[in-house]
């Protein structure tokens, strides 16, 4: 049966970013064709609202003529907007967001959890305090209505005209931090350090705060050695994989596999269809 790819990877839409968000290959893109992956560029503006829509909007003419397609990622949040929908919430104003962005490089996030504090303080007891961009995006929409944020979010799923079997994978602890280390070998031995040389003029952009791209900017400007950047490149790695796995246990739709039991995967497909 055929079935296209939608990548809701919050890097992979980048094309600057190949290596250190693992892009799919020229051989899998040769074998099915992905949508939503290296087709924007770093410095182009994008939100989930934007992808909520496109993606809805490709769904809708792909179901015109096909019954099943494939969305795969590890970004909760773009899954989320996909299956349940997102608030209609304000977009980013981009003088705001430069002026929030300025005081959190040069004062650090204290003051603006602060800010948020005091604005939204029923958020803020809610949101992750080490994340800025949770931080900044509340903040903005604080201020651009003069509403807490809490208080547009709604959390109501909308209505879709297509179902959604949901399929987690994971491994036991061991093994799946065993890959993650390999993997980042992996990546330095195709040539990570000579992309993120590359990226270097987009290093204050959003989307270059990223795992394996943030850590190697360190090493280029002399903070940390080469081998203590990779270190950390595994560690927040981990880290990251373990917020996912705690956002995704959440959801009690997703029915969850060892990536290796592909038969018995594809037999609860097969079961739910």
């Amino acid at each position: 049966m055929k079935s296209e790819i939608i990548s809701a990877d919050s890097r992979q839409i980048f094309k600057e970013l190949k290596i250190g968000v693992a892009s799919p290959s020229a051989e899998e893109l040769l074998a099915v064709q992905h949508h939503f992956a290296g087709h924007l560029s770093v410095c182009e503006y994008y939100n989930i609202s934007r992808f909520e829509h496109e993606v809805i909007q490709w769904l809708n003419s792909w179901f015109r003529k096909h019954p099943i397609a494939v969305m795969t990622g590890g970004s909760g949040m773009y899954i989320d907007a996909v299956c349940k929908g997102i608030d209609d919430l304000p977009d980013a104003d981009p003088e705001l967001r430069a002026k929030l962005k300025d005081n959190f490089k040069k004062n650090g996030i204290e003051p603006l959890k602060l800010r948020l504090k005091s604005l939204d303080p029923d958020y803020y007891q809610k949101v992750d305090l080490n994340n800025p961009n949770r931080i900044l995006r509340a903040l903005e929409v604080c201020i651009l209505t003069g509403k807490p944020y809490s208080a547009l979010r709604k959390n109501q799923a909308k209505s879709r005209d297509f179902r959604t079997i949901k399929i987690g994978l994971n491994l036991p602890r061991e093994e799946l931090y065993k890959r993650i280390e390999d993997r980042v070998d992996l990546m330095m031995s195709q040539g990570l350090l000579e992309e993120v040389k590359g990226l270097q003029a987009y290093r204050d952009l959003n989307a270059l705060n990223t795992v394996g791209y943030k850590e190697l900017f360190d090493f280029l400007d002399n903070r940390v050695t080469l081998e203590e950047a990779i270190g950390q490149i595994k560690t927040n790695t981990k880290r990251y994989a373990k917020r996912q796995l705690t956002w995704f246990k959440k959801d009690s739709a997703i029915h969850w596999f060892h990536p290796d039991e592909t038969d018995k995967i594809l037999e609860y497909i097969r079961s739910e269809c």
